[in-house]
């Protein structure tokens, strides 16, 4: 009996001691890979390095933790709330019981806090027919300036009265790499702020959304959660800074569903100071219209690589035919990017001025060939360009002179632009947004201030004559009293 108890135990003793080797040396072993399935990885290499006496920093891939992203940011992102409509305080007893009543509609946003002194980035979208803008950040409400705006980057510039406010870091978007974790923080519903997170999908990314002239689609792609009311917040990176404005979701829901998409935050500053200081964006132009390289017109050009874009259309005495781009050229590179596709080729200039020097490679019959464009402004010219505007709240619109891009691209030799259009007299007449009108009353409309004066006051039969959004040329008449 007590051999068999002692045989037992030595076995028993035996099995344990050889399960601890195994364990050690073989489970554990980072040669071998072996891992047992239930245990977390990561907490088997921390194990590992501070059994093997590595006094290297651990670094776990998610991070930690998001605070420190988090605490770097949230204070610097508002909630945004659009007036557009009658206000209701404005309505008398009489206009209740006699009249259509209040209509006023409120939609909402976010928006990032970019300077100490009140400036705001919004998306164009969040605030968009605003009649009046709140900006509400820590319980307090501001009465919000609209800076400008740029349609063709969806980007938004508010200014609040405000002392030291906290201004958000800014990173850059183009440092940020394909897998690097990022956050959304959005202010929706006034909400304090929210924080998702995720990482950077893809970047360069066009989706054909954005309206304006000449859209500008570069967006970064994130799988952080971006729903209704977080557009125009931040999207920054694990140190907190600025690296994209949250803009757009893609869904047949309306609710997210797994692609986000940012304006890189090199494009939105850019545009974002541009408005501040001059009014309107800075754009620089190449003179050309490009394409996309797809397959199909791979193959009928002989090309071996879909990078780069086509030349299309080359602009009468644009930058482009200056320097000897001809159609059907193949751009490679701009300065020192290179171009993958439009979406590479429209952030590549966006950063660049007119009057400024941008050198150009690109393919020929087979041959790569370098020029020098001196890129040009919207108006055909090197230098700084200030629009003039004439905006008008019985008109309810904006006007704009059309620029030179605008006039070879309609067939036209001037005009002016309806643009900003809210409630008003234009609207009343059956016109929209991009309406180009060229004749009042047999009269060339050349001047927004002229023009807009003009149809202020008039009263009688009103002939307008023109081109319509579609490019369609149209003249209508009207009696107006």
């Amino acid at each position: 009996m007590n051999n068999s108890i002692k045989t037992i135990g030595i076995s028993f003793t035996t099995g344990l001691l050889g399960a601890a080797i195994w364990t050690n040396f073989f489970l554990n072993d980072p040669k071998t890979g072996i891992m047992p399935e239930n245990q977390d990885s990561q907490e088997m290499t921390f194990t590992n390095q501070f059994a093997r006496g590595n006094e290297s920093t651990f670094q776990s891939d998610p991070p930690i933790s998001f605070v420190e992203a988090s605490e770097n940011s949230t204070e610097s992102v508002v909630f945004i709330k659009n007036f557009s409509g009658t206000d209701p305080r404005r309505y008398s007893m009489f206009d209740y019981f006699f009249g259509n009543g209040p209509s006023q509609q409120v939609s909402t946003g976010s928006g990032v806090i970019i300077s100490e002194d009140g400036y705001i980035v919004t998306n164009n979208h969040v605030i968009d027919r605003a009649e009046t803008i709140e900006v509400i950040h820590k319980k307090r409400t501001y009465k919000a300036r609209l800076v400008g705006t740029d349609k063709n980057t969806d980007i938004a510039v508010l200014k609040v009265e405000g002392v030291k406010l906290p201004a958000i870091k800014k990173g850059s978007s183009r440092d940020l790499k394909i897998g690097e974790w990022v956050l959304a923080v959005g202010n929706p519903f006034n909400l304090t702020s929210t924080v998702t997170a995720g990482i950077v999908s893809a970047k360069e990314r066009q989706i054909n959304i954005l309206g304006g002239d000449f859209p500008l689609e570069s967006f970064i792609q994130t799988d952080a959660p971006i729903n209704p009311g977080n557009s125009g917040g931040a999207l920054v990176n694990i140190s907190g800074e600025l690296v994209g404005i949250n803009t757009a979701i893609l869904s047949r829901t309306g609710s997210y569903t797994g692609y986000g998409f940012a304006v890189p935050v090199d494009i939105a500053m850019k545009v974002a100071n541009d408005l501040i200081q001059y009014g309107e964006v800075q754009k620089a132009i190449p003179g050309i219209e490009a394409v996309e390289i797809t397959p199909e017109l791979a193959e009928e050009m002989k090309l071996n690589t879909l990078d780069g874009v086509i030349v299309l259309h080359v602009l009468k005495d644009g930058a482009a035919n200056q320097a000897g781009i001809q159609k059907n050229d193949v751009i490679t590179k701009l300065g020192d990017q290179a171009i993958t596709g439009m979406g590479s080729f429209e952030e590549a200039l966006s950063y660049y001025y007119p009057g400024q020097k941008l050198p150009v490679s690109f393919n020929r019959n087979g041959s790569t060939k370098t020029t020098q464009l001196t890129l040009q402004n919207l108006e055909g010219g090197e230098g700084i360009l200030k629009r003039e505007y004439f905006s008008s709240a019985v008109l309810g619109a904006r006007l704009e002179a059309v620029n030179a891009i605008e006039r070879d691209r309609l067939g036209v030799d001037f005009g002016i632009k309806i643009t900003a259009m809210t409630r008003g007299y234009l609207r009343d007449l059956g016109l929209r947004d991009g309406f180009v009108i060229t004749q009042v009353n047999r009269e060339p409309a050349k001047d927004p201030k002229i023009v807009g004066k003009y149809l202020e006051e008039f009263s009688g039969k009103l002939l307008l004559e023109g081109v319509a959004p579609n490019g369609q040329p149209f003249m209508q008449s009207y009696n107006v009293r």
